[in-house]
């Protein structure tokens, strides 16, 4: 074996496993900066949902006296009784 022959071959290691880190911080920042616009686009695309939603309901989704209709009708709300039961004995 050459004198200098296992200097190239360290050479071409270190730049392999430069490489090889090169990507891989390559890789996790384009993660974070993909997650990061993704949240910023998210919030923003849900920034009016009250003002949609106000919309939504001014124009033909209530009925007078029922309020939000349901796409299935719903079902009936049981009325209150007007007097509350009388207590049990023993129980306060």
């Amino acid at each position: 074996m050459p004198k200098g022959d296992w200097v190239f071959w360290l050479n071409v290691t270190n730049f392999a496993l430069g490489a090889v880190v090169f990507l891989a911080v390559a890789a996790v920042a384009y993660a974070v900066v993909y997650d990061l616009v993704g949240k910023y686009k998210k919030a923003h695309s849900t920034a009016n949902i009250d003002n949609e939603m106000a919309a939504m309901l001014q124009f033909g989704r209530t009925v007078p006296g029922l309020g939000v209709t349901m796409a299935d009708g719903g079902d009936p709300i049981k009325s209150q009784p007007e007097h509350p039961e009388e207590k049990k004995p023993g129980r306060e």
